[in-house]
């Protein structure tokens, strides 16, 4: 997701700099940042770690490929997207279906007239099993499949 994220300012919003704060601190639009409050410098210990609650908009593909307007998925990571970016990329056609309700943060991105673009901030494989895929890798095989016939 954070990768899609900087693909789209750079791409779409032709925010030419645009980066995570992570690969270049210096950024001009960094589009993704260290969570809030914290200090690079010590960053050991600041993983946003395990299972979160995620709230879905209704009517969009995550709702759809969930079935739910709340989730419960696995993170692993220290950077999220700034939201000061937000309304930007809203009014360029990205739907951010999912977010964090506590701490407001985006956690699922979409395109809003695209058959099938949806990344996610979690990592979905982490509950992923060969009888039993995350719902965000059968939705893909499921419109692949569906989409050639």
């Amino acid at each position: 997701m954070q990768v899609a994220c900087i693909e789209f300012a750079r791409n779409v919003l032709g925010l030419k700099e645009a980066n995570s704060t992570e690969f270049d601190e210096r950024t001009s639009d960094p589009i993704i940042m260290l969570i809030e409050g914290k200090d690079r410098e010590k960053i050991g210990g600041t993983l946003r770690l395990g299972e979160y609650p995620t709230t879905v908009q209704p009517g969009t593909l995550c709702n759809k490929l969930y079935n739910s307007e709340l989730i419960h998925e696995r993170h692993r990571h220290r950077y999220e997207f700034n939201n000061d970016y937000r309304e930007q990329f809203e009014k360029a056609g990205m739907v951010f279906s999912g977010t964090y309700k506590d701490q407001n943060l985006v956690e699922v991105v979409e395109l809003k007239d695209h058959p099938f673009f949806i990344a996610a901030q979690y990592h979905p494989e982490f509950t992923s099993r060969p009888s039993k895929p995350n719902p965000l890798f059968k939705g893909l095989i499921d419109h692949i499949i569906n989409d050639e016939k």
